[in-house]
């Protein structure tokens, strides 16, 4: 699958290397459910992205490539900065939800693992929630060929936290319908660094941990159910099965129950590495 769309201001991007086809379950539930995840997915917590900012230099003069932007959550906070951002994401759906939430922003439909992007185009690259739908070796080798040198890498996660009840049985539903998702065997930060350790395209992984809490209604909860990529891609019958069950969940637990509105948190890491 290899689309190349731009909106805006033209990136002067060329395609350097053969199509990579994105992962059949990403294609088919981020496309189906592109509104729900920009309904339901939280942003990022201003102390994270402050933080990721400082760590690539982004402001003025520089050019940052948002990968895998999905429908723009972390692009809109980078544009701020005054640098040159650029979204890219392979999936047609989020890509129109994308032009419709961050209007005018430059787009570009490509692939981590084939970039279609001249080399040392780019001074930073971010890549918010997407990192375990890549190849990592291949995707490492592009994010080193369109880095100019000295450019880094962010890479940012809104995690689980089972500090409350409610929340843990909502996250073992995930688990549940999520059997065969590309990242159920990584459970730990291991899986992450061991693309980086002894790289010859990144140096080591920096690394902080902050959090953040999503005040959401109950049908906001249930969107956010919907908008996991293995849910969003269930037929039908079984999508709408578990879209029942996190409404009754939330409907009985006393913890939730006959509340308009809920708190939703999460654990956020991020980390930075520099191109050697």
């Amino acid at each position: 699958m290899h689309r190349e769309r731009h909106t805006g201001r033209l990136p002067a991007h060329e395609c350097q290397n053969a199509a990579v086809p994105i992962h059949q379950i990403a294609a088919a539930g981020f496309d189906a459910q592109a509104e729900a995840y920009e309904r339901a997915r939280p942003s990022y917590p201003a102390a994270a992205v402050d933080w990721i900012i400082d760590a690539l230099r982004i402001g003025p003069g520089r050019t940052v490539l948002d990968l895998a932007a999905g429908t723009g959550k972390l692009t809109r906070l980078l544009t701020s900065t005054g640098a040159r951002v650029v979204a890219a994401e392979p999936v047609d759906g989020m890509l129109r939800a994308l032009q419709t939430a961050v209007p005018g922003v430059e787009m570009l439909a490509t692939t981590a693992e084939a970039l279609a992007v001249r080399a040392a185009a780019v001074d930073g690259v971010t890549v918010a929630q997407a990192f375990h739908w890549f190849e990592p070796e291949s995707a490492l080798a592009e994010l080193h060929r369109v880095l100019r040198p000295g450019g880094r890498l962010a890479l940012v996660w809104n995690g689980r936290d089972l500090s409350v009840r409610w929340i843990a049985r909502i996250w073992a539903i995930f688990d549940r319908e999520e059997a065969t998702a590309p990242w159920r065997k990584n459970r730990d930060r291991s899986w992450l660094d061991e693309p980086f350790t002894d790289s010859r395209w990144f140096g080591p992984l920096h690394g902080e941990t902050f959090r953040h809490v999503q005040r959401m209604t109950p049908a906001a909860v249930v969107d956010r159910v919907a908008s996991v990529s293995h849910i969003a891609a269930l037929p039908p019958a079984e999508h709408q099965r578990v879209r029942d069950e996190i409404t009754a969940l939330l409907a009985e637990d006393p913890e939730t129950r006959g509340r308009d509105t809920l708190d939703f948190p999460y654990t956020v890491d991020a980390y930075w590495a520099e191109r050697r």
